[in-house]
């Protein structure tokens, strides 16, 4: 199993398009970063099996792929500067910030964490070390479902650089050595399909981003 981290700080709506394609019944403010967490025992490894659970299946179909770009964090940080903040990253990862998405907007109060949380919703890849990618701005990312592309991005469209997040995550926190930041995710998504695609038992989840190599999740039901 691969190694839980102290902390997974999510971002949400960090690029455009996949802000748009959501169609928010009500307007969210995006003059701050969306943040969110994400439940560490969530995490499981590349070709481990994405479960749903019985609870995500009632009232409604709902579990929902994101592929993101993981950063990893190698040192305690708090107050960076956004020139120093890659200074911080340790490594890099494929994520995806599997989702249910009658959790995420109706069951929790309006929180999200539950939705986002439920075991085995944190899939991630083996890190790739800092030092061989030269700029975490500069990558493509491609989700596929049974071979079929759902999402094809690129990290240069992130509303905000992996760099502003650190900084601004840090500014008056400290975040732990080892913690995850996941930094959102291009459009393509399930729900945002008409009819929805959601994650069905027998589907396999393929993501890949330049430099990191795949993520690999084949989808049971509980």
């Amino acid at each position: 199993m691969i190694e839980r981290p102290p902390a997974i700080f999510a971002i949400g709506k960090n690029y455009a398009d996949h802000a748009a394609e959501m169609r928010e019944e009500k307007p969210v403010d995006l003059s701050n970063p969306v943040v969110f967490m994400k439940n560490p025992a969530s995490m499981i490894g590349s070709g481990d099996a994405i479960v749903i659970p019985r609870i995500c299946r009632e009232p409604e179909e709902q579990v929902d792929f994101e592929g993101e770009l993981a950063v990893i964090l190698g040192r305690d940080c708090k107050n960076v500067p956004v020139e120093q903040a890659l200074d911080y990253v340790e490594a890099y990862a494929i994520a995806n910030d599997v989702s249910a998405r009658w959790w995420q907007k109706k069951g929790s109060g309006g929180q999200w964490i539950r939705g986002k949380s439920f075991d085995t919703f944190c899939p991630m890849n083996e890190p790739v070390s800092a030092e061989e990618i030269k700029d975490p701005q500069n990558l493509a990312i491609k989700t596929t479902i049974n071979g079929e592309i759902f999402q094809d991005g690129h990290t240069s469209l992130m509303t905000r650089s992996v760099a502003e997040l650190i900084a601004e995550l840090s500014y008056g926190t400290t975040l732990l050595a080892g913690s995850v930041i996941l930094t959102g995710t291009p459009a393509g998504v399930g729900a945002a399909r008409t009819p929805p695609r959601f994650l069905q038992d027998g589907d396999v989840v393929e993501i890949s981003i330049e430099g990191l190599g795949m993520l690999r999740n084949p989808v049971e039901c509980e």
